[in-house]
């Protein structure tokens, strides 16, 4: 595919109000609540039942592909362990005040992955993962911050949230989790299944199980840190940069100082940086790549038949994304102009593309879905 121009997409109504947010719609969401102020959410989900029972999430956290967190709140304070965890590594379900918390449920159940996409009113670019935390009575993380969007979805049981706009961010010290010495909650609400509560990043909040079996979902979303994203595009960026001009300084004089960093080279650097910055394709690339890179412990399986241009499906552990020049999917990036890039805009948005839709893509469009195909990154649409 070449040179891309962004076509317009059909994107789903965002004006309809939404029963997950308080029968906000998503765009009223955005505007009063995103990173502004919390939202409790009575009912978001109606008749909501966990995705994964109990087992099926501890069997999870002996997964070594799987991060996974054992907290226990002791009389002499708090205790943290890091999975894969053993059947025998918990402690009696009856004990109280202890949680197991497993990351990015969503790229190993589809159940999960298909909850998350109802978060994608967020540009794909923000959304990070689904996490499910499991506590005995009295179970936590003890009072915090996050720097990060969060949706705690409560899934069985009930939890008790403490939350407040907190001033004094000092931490305990020599524990293992960073936990707020002096919280002060302003609000308190207890959750039941399928009751929500947004926070926005920095409100302190902490969450308590009352009683047994308590599982809350939590659905957060990716905060890149200006230094270490400007780190990683410049390594990127360096990787494909090629300016073979050469330092030369024939006006060099004889120094007495020999340690002395000349100004000269030091401009020369200078130089090749900001030509190297000045090249925004590279960077909308680079960009591009590191956000679809797909996160540590994840791999793709073989497909099981052959390809056929059929109905096809984005794998769940897939990141594709776009911008007005190019496609981008687990770290690669794709000049796409014209029916490509509108093909790849709905692959993108939608994460699937019909029979009829992949039937008159062109030739290099096939091309590219087959190798992606044979990559494991997409699927055959099932009952396609």
């Amino acid at each position: 595919m070449t040179q891309a121009t962004l076509s317009s997409t059909v994107t789903p109504s965002i004006d309809q109000p939404r029963q997950m947010l308080g029968g906000l719609s998503q765009a009223q969401f955005m505007r009063r609540h995103w990173q502004k102020k919390p939202l409790l959410i009575r009912n978001a989900f109606p008749d909501f039942h966990p995705l994964l029972s109990r087992q099926q999430l501890f069997a999870m956290a002996a997964d070594e592909a799987v991060e996974s967190r054992l907290i226990v709140h002791k009389p002499k304070g708090w205790a943290l362990k890091h999975g894969p965890f053993g059947p025998r590594a918990f402690p009696p379900l009856k004990q109280p005040r202890w949680s197991l918390l497993v990351q990015g449920v969503d790229l190993h159940v589809n159940a999960a992955h298909e909850l998350l996409q109802r978060f994608r009113f967020v540009p794909d670019a923000r959304l990070d993962d689904l996490m499910i935390s499991w506590a005995s009575d009295g179970g936590g993380v003890g009072p915090h911050f996050d720097s990060y969007d969060v949706f705690l979805l409560q899934a069985s049981g009930q939890r008790l949230w403490r939350i407040g706009r907190q001033k004094d961010l000092s931490l305990e010290q020599g524990v293992p989790l960073k936990i707020l010495s002096h919280f002060q909650p302003e609000e308190e609400h207890l959750l039941n299944p399928g009751d929500m509560l947004y926070l926005p990043p920095r409100w302190a909040h902490d969450g308590i199980a009352v009683g047994d079996d308590c599982m809350t979902y939590s659905a957060g979303f990716r905060v890149p840190q200006r230094g270490g994203l400007a780190g990683e595009l410049l390594q990127r960026m360096a990787d494909e940069y090629d300016d073979p001009t050469l330092y030369r300084d024939p006006d060099q004089l004889a120094t007495a100082t020999p340690a002395a960093m000349p100004a000269s080279l030091e401009a020369f650097a200078a130089d090749g940086l900001q030509r190297l910055l000045a090249d925004r394709a590279s960077l909308a690339c680079a960009l591009g790549e590191v956000m679809t890179e797909p996160k540590p412990r994840v791999w793709f399986e073989e497909p099981q038949g052959a390809w056929t241009p059929s109905a096809l499906t984005l794998d769940r552990r897939t990141r594709m994304m776009y911008d007005d020049k190019h496609i981008f999917i687990n770290g690669e990036s794709f000049r796409a102009d014209g029916a490509d890039a509108r093909l790849m805009h709905t692959l993108a948005d939608q994460r699937r593309l019909g029979h009829v839709q992949v039937q008159r893509a062109s030739e290099g469009a096939r091309s590219l879905l087959q190798d992606w195909f044979e990559a494991g990154w997409l699927h055959p649409q099932s009952g396609a």
